[in-house]
């Protein structure tokens, strides 16, 4: 297939990718955008599509592999935009510095707290706690396996509870 055939064919299934666009992004610019990027790249490896196959299924392909690939991408930088006018962007990755003696304090206010938990929840979720799976909570203390999960459910909202400020 020449050049010009494929562009023919390519303008004519714009129109399409338009909705599908705009469903993936529900953000009309992005949407143009992504429309755009679509066919840039449809553009620029002709070369692999194949004569004779769905070219509107090829370009939905490539899509939804640009879009899957920017969502990945935006998630890894953790960079959003404020709706401002001015558009600033806020970068969640600063770091912060920790302090170790604050640190330690929580750690000894919450096991505090698991230490006065009832003994009925405080035993399965300590053993939940050191690792062990339910299944070998459940074995250990002979109670069934809904049990174990809704003891340790409870002991979690309990300790919620008393530690909210954290």
């Amino acid at each position: 297939m020449g050049t010009i055939e494929f562009n023919q064919l390519l303008v004519e299934n714009v129109d399409f990718l338009k909705p599908f666009a705009f469903s993936l992004t529900r953000d009309n610019e992005s949407a143009k955008d992504l429309t755009q990027e679509t066919i840039f790249r449809a553009l620029s490896n002709r070369d692999k599509y194949h004569s004779g196959t769905n070219l509107k299924a090829w370009m939905y392909t490539i899509m939804r592999n640009i879009f899957i690939n920017n969502y990945r991408k935006k998630s890894r930088q953790q960079t959003t935009f404020d709706n401002t006018p001015n558009d600033f962007l806020l970068d969640y990755n600063q770091t912060t510095i920790s302090n170790i003696a604050v640190s330690n304090i929580q750690m000894k206010e919450i096991e505090t707290a698991i230490h006065h938990l009832p003994a009925i929840f405080r035993n399965p979720f300590v053993l939940y706690y050191e690792g062990y799976k339910y299944n070998e909570i459940a074995g250990y203390m002979q109670e069934p396996l809904g049990t174990i999960k809704s003891r340790i459910h409870f002991a979690r909202k309990l300790l919620k509870a008393k530690i909210a400020q954290y």
